[in-house]
């Protein structure tokens, strides 16, 4: 059973393949998790999302997502939409051998004030950027530290 955090409304449903539900909300997208359960996954969580077919594929920070829906609805509009909504922050920069986006993210749970808001901040790697290798990590890492800088936040 699917139960929501405190002031979390439902924006958006659809059937799975598998029986269950994909829900959204306007501060997270839940995902059947294999067990009769649910994972919830922050907007500001979500490093891509992208819609194939009939698949929702969702890459969080911690895990990825692949959903088959039957009748997609609005939920793929709904994702895109609450995703974008949370970057503050979006630079691509090239390594020479691939290259990494800095991203930075608001928090969809809080509004703090603008002067006191922090952001989630995240490196996402090219397909051909080796994000295991010290020297690429770092020069990431140095970009990461020099938007942090610029921005001010």
């Amino acid at each position: 059973m699917l139960r929501l955090e405190r002031g979390e409304k439902v924006l958006a449903h659809a059937p799975t393949r598998g029986g269950s539900v994909v829900v959204t909300t306007g501060h997270a997208l839940y995902v059947p998790d294999g067990g009769g359960g649910f994972t919830r996954v922050p907007w500001e969580r979500v490093l891509r999302a992208s819609w194939q077919g009939d698949w929702l594929h969702v890459w969080g920070d911690d895990a990825e997502h692949h959903v088959r829906l039957v009748e997609p609805g609005s939920v793929p509009e709904v994702v895109q939409e609450r995703v974008t909504s949370t970057v503050v922050v979006s630079r691509h920069f090239d390594l020479g051998r691939g290259g990494v986006r800095i991203v930075g993210r608001r928090a969809t749970h809080e509004r703090p004030s603008p002067a006191r808001e922090e952001l989630m901040w995240a490196m996402v790697f090219d397909d051909g950027a080796d994000s295991e290798d010290p020297g690429t990590r770092a020069e990431a890492e140095q970009l990461l530290q020099a938007v942090r800088r610029q921005v001010g936040l």
